[in-house]
């Protein structure tokens, strides 16, 4: 078969709306978990007599808890369903909660936006394993690393875009009004793009079942630990969550108590972090040669580690007053820039072929159930990040720095169990 570029994908009805969809559905999240966070930092000064910090992490609380309750039912509607129909579905809840949304942030009313935060990580919870596991049916063999990769690339180009966004509209005087009208608009555009996402054949499908939350996300772990080599790709990448989270947790308090840094300098941390995951994720298609492959995960791992221990090194002892300028022209920032950017880079490598050989080794009948047990592992390892943040870092005394070298240094064990797994999968392709 023909070999093309990854991004010919981007001009075609099987891949473009639902590309559009996951992108607009990731901007949209952003740009209202952090116009309302900065919200209540700056405006609303705490919630119900709670300190800001008690209301910001019991809002992160809310988002993801969802995963935890939904994940199970998701997955088997996923299954059960024809696909496009439940991506539609999806994305008409969003409008109603977004429209609920609007009112709230045009009159303030922030306990109900902090409700909306459960019915929009709930909203994500359904979307997440339609979103991995129709990309199989819709893509060849030699098309899914590829494809993993854009949608890999959207998701964190999203992000960020969305929480620039949010930090922009804070900047005008009716903030919370352009808010609300920026959320619902991209809300009706999503919808408007996942009209367009074409039905997939959902032949074979798996027999539906009574909803029973915890029950069914329960079952979702024994079913992922039915493959051993699919449940190994599922640790890692929840580890890469982990790892992620960290990462991008600590990157507005690194900037400013580690490199002295202005609000520019948590942007620019956080572009050159995500500039680096996508390039890392387009360089998989080429570098696997467009085949389903875990040989480029053990040096992503590897890298991940290296970049990880040199940024210890490269954080300066005595950090001067910074801008995003500082960053980018003196040497001695630069090599902060150079290994997050390096970090991303890594970080690419080592998700998007997991993500592509967890699709692939999974059998269509139950391969959304599986991405749920992924979605409920990442939820799970990101819940624990945090709390690991808080030891190291609250209990321990620990600065920054010293955190995410620890983590590098944990991360090895990750690259000699990668390894171990990528050497299985080659063996048993070859035998």
């Amino acid at each position: 078969m023909t070999q093309h570029s990854q991004f010919r994908l981007l001009g075609q009805r099987r891949f473009l709306p639902f590309y559009l969809t996951q992108f607009s559905g990731a901007f949209n999240d952003n740009l209202y978990k952090n116009a309302l966070l900065l919200l209540v930092t700056y405006s609303a000064g705490g919630l119900m007599g709670l300190s800001v910090d008690v209301v910001v992490n019991f809002a992160a609380f809310l988002f993801i808890l969802p995963f935890f309750l939904f994940s199970g039912m998701a997955g088997q509607l996923a299954d059960s369903l024809e696909k496009s129909r439940i991506i539609r579905a999806v994305k008409l809840l969003e409008i109603g909660i977004m429209a609920t949304a609007a009112v709230g942030l045009w009159f303030g009313w922030y306990e109900l936006l902090l409700v909306l935060l459960f019915l929009m990580g709930t909203q994500s919870t359904f979307f997440g394993p339609v979103k991995y596991a129709i990309l199989p049916q819709v893509l060849e063999d030699d098309e899914l690393v590829g494809g993993n990769a854009l949608v890999g690339m959207g998701t964190f180009v999203a992000i960020l875009l969305g929480t620039i966004a949010a930090g922009v509209l804070m900047g005008f005087e009716a903030a919370a009004r352009l808010t609300a009208i920026g959320v619902l608009a991209m809300a009706i555009l999503g919808y408007l793009a996942a009209r367009q996402v074409p039905a997939t054949d959902n032949r074979g499908a798996a027999p539906r079942e009574r909803l029973r939350p915890v029950k069914e996300t329960w079952r979702l772990m024994t079913l992922a630990a039915e493959q051993r080599p699919v449940l190994l790709a599922i640790l890692a990448v929840s580890w890469f969550w982990f790892l992620g989270a960290a990462y991008l947790t600590q990157f507005p308090n690194f900037a400013k108590t580690n490199l002295l840094g202005d609000e520019t300098v948590v942007t620019l941390l956080l572009a050159i972090f995500t500039i680096g995951i996508s390039i890392g994720s387009m360089l998989c298609e080429k570098l696997t040669g467009h085949h389903i492959t875990l040989k480029l995960v053990p040096w992503g791992a590897a890298g991940l580690s290296l970049f990880g221990v040199d940024l210890y090194f490269a954080v300066p002892a005595e950090p001067v007053a910074s801008t995003w300028w500082t960053l980018v022209s003196d040497p001695v920032y630069l090599r902060v820039l150079l290994d997050l950017l390096g970090i991303g880079v890594c970080g690419g490598l080592f998700i998007v072929p997991l993500y592509a050989f967890i699709q692939h080794e999974t059998p269509r009948f139950k391969r959304a159930r599986i991405i749920a047990a992924l979605n409920v592992m990442n939820a799970l390892f990101m819940v624990v990040s945090a709390l690991t943040g808080i030891v190291i870092l609250g209990v321990l005394g620990i600065g920054i720095p010293g955190f995410l070298l620890l983590l590098s240094l944990i991360n090895l064990v990750v690259v000699v169990l990668v390894w171990r797994l990528s050497r299985r999968v080659i063996i048993r392709s070859c035998g």
